[in-house]
């Protein structure tokens, strides 16, 4: 830049010596002097000497105030008033000064004083090729629709230059390309200008923008250059519909997805901009249900869960997907998008009752149907596959029918309803899904009762304990039989059990109320005349055919004091108990004057005697055994004594209610010798009335003793037929010494008792309340069941 500077600027001093003779010849010719000078010379640059060619002396410039008259504006000029050298004051740039005329010329007008002296001077600038073209703008945007028709021009702004002639802008130029050519228009003063013409129609899709370079240039040597870029933006015209990037949009989503959920994403593009290329996505033809169930997000073309999803519904849908661009006339395509719902393990199975027997008999067979059912599930594939059971220890069990998803519940075993009289059958349906679901049905079955079960007694025996004496028509003892089976099979009847003999007739005594099972007597037992006796009682249920069952009932009449003593001896002729009795006067004390003797027909306490004097004349003289009932002498006789003496003797049992008798006995004291005689006579008679009493006595000793060996051996086979263990209740012990005693024994729960005679056992133990007439006994045997009534 700077090389070119100096060389210009020695071009320009050649220049101005040229002007500067041609100044001086002209000058002189015509009186005014011109010079010429180049634009951009230095400053200080000697353009002439304009009083050497004005024909001015130098020294008198300065005294005559040589100068240049300029305006307000510093002058290009300045003159020298020593030599009168015209030199350039400052830079000067003939596009500054001159713009745009031909010629460039600056007049100068300079003055002499004294006198006043005026001289013109023309300083024409040469135009140097200093200045570029350039264009009004660095860069200049089109916009030209893709329609616009081939031929169609758009004028540029022209490039300029400050340097004029042929230092202008000379011509153009254009970066090539397929769509453009350039046409130059010459508009004279206003230089040429620039004409963009399209060649080939444009498309935006193609190609949305391009870009050119015009380039102008101007006439120097060498030529300056000054470019614009051309932006053309392709407008755009709705010629393209939305285009689906897939040829098939398919998806498949699990049913019962939550709302909201993305099933899939379609995607259309539209080669157009703006509007005519902004897409939006609707539903088509497509049908209320989808709508229902589906959504589509218009500008993302999502497809959304709307609804409940549900796969036994319906498995699979076809939504038409319109997408539309919004041009001023919208271009639409449609696809369609194949939906499938994935079926997932939502429905448990269904247990639906078809037919239920609620009660079935307990003799029915194994197999026996007692329910129908069916068993679904609208789930498919291994989400439908259903495992079915019985859940339980149950006499029931499920087997399959012919018919698909029918079962049957059958009895698998015997029914007892005694044992269970209803079931619940709980029914378990299974899918084999993951996790897998479970239903369960609860099937109430009542088990029916059938007369198979005989009335039952609560013991295998009875024994009860009667008081003699009972009073008649009341209820003695009860028994009670139960029967497990139901209703009229459970109603429970009672009679006594006929059968001939003797039995037979001592049951006709009884009377069984047939209801409750109470047993009465029609009369009252006497223990003296009937001990025992045994009867069976038959319970009879009301089922079709009855059924029944008999229990042996053993009777023990159990005694009391309603019998008094009895004398047996003394016994007088005329039957009352009077007897004399003779002894010698010699005898010692101790010797037996006579034994009363008595008999009880109760036993135990009631018939266990005791002796005692209520009335003696001397009471010195004899003593009364309390137990035997014999007399004896308590010491000799003396010549004082009475020879008569009376003793009134009270034989009394040990009831609760003691009864009683009296014996008078009346002892003569004689002399030995008629003793013997009287004791001869006496002795015979004596044999014969002890014969009579003797006879009387076994007589009743014979009858109470097969009485009680008849009941002994009655309780003997009754003990052994239940137990080896078992023994007798009644162990009879007799015991004769004076007086007729009885001794029984018996049991009544833990207890064994026993009824004694005049003697007791060592060691035995009065029970409280019994009166002192009944002693327990340690006993280790026990019975079933043996109750006392008293």
């Amino acid at each position: 830049m700077e090389q070119s500077g100096r060389d210009s600027w020695r071009q320009g001093r050649k220049w101005a010596a040229l002007v500067l003779a041609l100044g001086l010849i002209c000058g002189k010719a015509s009186g005014q002097i011109r010079y010429s000078i180049s634009e951009e010379i230095n400053e200080g640059t000697a353009v002439g000497n304009i009083a050497k060619d004005l024909g001015i002396d130098p020294n008198i410039l300065k005294t005559r105030g040589f100068r240049i008259v300029s305006g307000s504006t510093e002058p290009p000029f300045q003159v020298n008033q020593n030599d009168g050298i015209l030199y350039v004051n400052r830079k000067i740039d003939r596009e500054e000064i001159c713009q745009r005329t031909s010629a460039c010329l600056i007049n100068l007008k300079t003055v002499l004083e004294s006198p006043l002296e005026i001289h013109y001077v023309a300083v024409e600038v040469l135009d140097v090729n200093d200045h570029s073209p350039s264009f009004p703008e660095n860069n200049k945007r089109l916009e030209i629709s893709e329609s616009t028709l081939p031929g169609t021009r758009f004028q540029l702004h022209a490039a300029l230059d400050a340097d004029g002639g042929v230092n202008s802008v000379q011509q153009y130029k254009l970066s090539p390309n397929n769509h453009f050519r350039l046409e130059v228009k010459d508009r004279g003063k206003d230089g040429k200008v620039p004409i963009l013409q399209l060649q080939s129609p444009l498309d935006r899709e193609a190609s949305s923008a391009h870009k050119l370079l015009l380039t102008a240039l101007d006439g120097g040597k060498p030529p300056k250059s000054g470019t614009m870029e051309i932006f053309i933006d392709v407008l755009d015209v709705n010629d393209n519909a939305p285009v689906f990037t897939k040829d098939d949009y398919s998806a498949e989503i699990n049913e019962n997805s939550p709302i909201g959920t993305v099933v899939i994403q379609v995607n259309a593009t539209d080669m157009d901009e703006g509007l005519n290329g902004d897409v939006s996505y609707s539903f088509g033809n497509v049908n209320n249900k989808v709508h229902e169930l589906f959504d589509v997000d218009p500008s993302t073309g999502e497809i959304t869960v709307r609804g409940q999803l549900d796969y036994e519904e319906d498995d699979s849908y076809e939504i038409d997907i319109r997408a539309s661009d919004s041009g001023s006339v919208p271009l639409r395509t449609e696809k369609s998008v194949t939906v499938k719902i994935k079926d997932i393990n939502d429905n448990a199975p269904v247990i639906e009752v078809t037919s239920l027997s609620n009660t079935i008999s307990e003799d029915s067979r194994p197999g026996t149907t007692v329910a129908l059912i069916s068993i679904t599930d609208l789930d498919s594939g291994v989400n439908g596959k259903v495992i079915s059971f019985v859940k339980g220890d149950v006499p029931f069990t499920l087997t399959p029918s012919i018919q698909d998803n029918m079962y049957a519940v059958v009895t698998k075993s015997q029914l007892d309803r005694e044992n269970k009289s209803n079931y619940d059958v709980t029914v378990v349906a299974k899918d084999a899904g993951e996790p897998a679901l479970i239903s369960e049905k609860i099937l109430r079955v009542v088990v029916s009762d059938v007369n198979d079960n005989s009335p039952k007694f609560s013991m295998s025996r009875y024994n009860f304990y009667v008081t003699e004496n009972n009073p008649p028509a009341v209820s003695l003892f009860s028994l009670s039989a139960s029967d497990y089976d139901d209703g009229d099979n459970a109603v429970i009847s009672y009679h006594i059990l006929k059968v001939a003999g003797y039995e037979n007739k001592v049951t006709s005594y009884l009377n069984i109320n047939s209801e409750n099972g109470d047993i009465l007597a029609l009369k009252s037992f006497d223990f003296e005349t009937l001990k025992t006796f045994q009867f069976q009682v038959v319970a009879s249920d009301s089922g079709t055919p009855s059924l029944s069952s008999n229990v042996t009932v053993n009777v023990f009449i159990l005694d009391q004091n309603d019998n008094a003593p009895v004398i047996l001896y003394p016994v007088s002729s005329n039957g009352s108990a009077e007897g004399v009795e003779e002894i010698p006067r010699n005898v010692n004390a101790g010797h037996l004057v006579t034994k009363v003797r008595a008999y009880d027909a109760d036993i135990g306490y009631n018939g266990w005697l005791l002796f005692s004097l209520q009335e003696v004349t001397d009471h010195s003289l004899f003593a009364l055994d309390r137990y035997t009932g014999q007399i004896r002498t308590l010491r000799s006789f003396t010549e004082t004594d009475e020879a008569e003496h009376k003793l009134l003797i009270l034989v009394k049992d040990n009831g609760n209610v003691s009864l009683s008798a009296t014996a008078t006995v009346i002892v003569k004291l004689v002399e030995p010798k008629e003793a013997f005689a009287a004791s001869d006579v006496k002795s015979a008679a004596k044999d014969d009335e002890e014969n009579n009493v003797t006879f009387y006595l076994m007589i009743t000793l014979g009858s109470v003793s097969v009485l009680f060996l008849i009941s002994i051996i009655v309780l003997i086979a009754m003990q052994c037929s239940k137990t080896t263990d078992y023994t007798s209740k009644y162990l009879q012990e007799t015991n004769y010494d004076g007086t007729l005693c009885h001794s029984i024994q018996y049991r009544s729960g833990d207890k064994r008792y026993m009824l004694v005679g005049p003697r007791m056992s060592i060691g035995s133990t009065i029970v409280p309340g019994s009166n002192a007439n009944t002693l327990v006994l340690p006993d280790r045997r026990r019975t079933s069941a043996e109750v006392r009534f008293i």
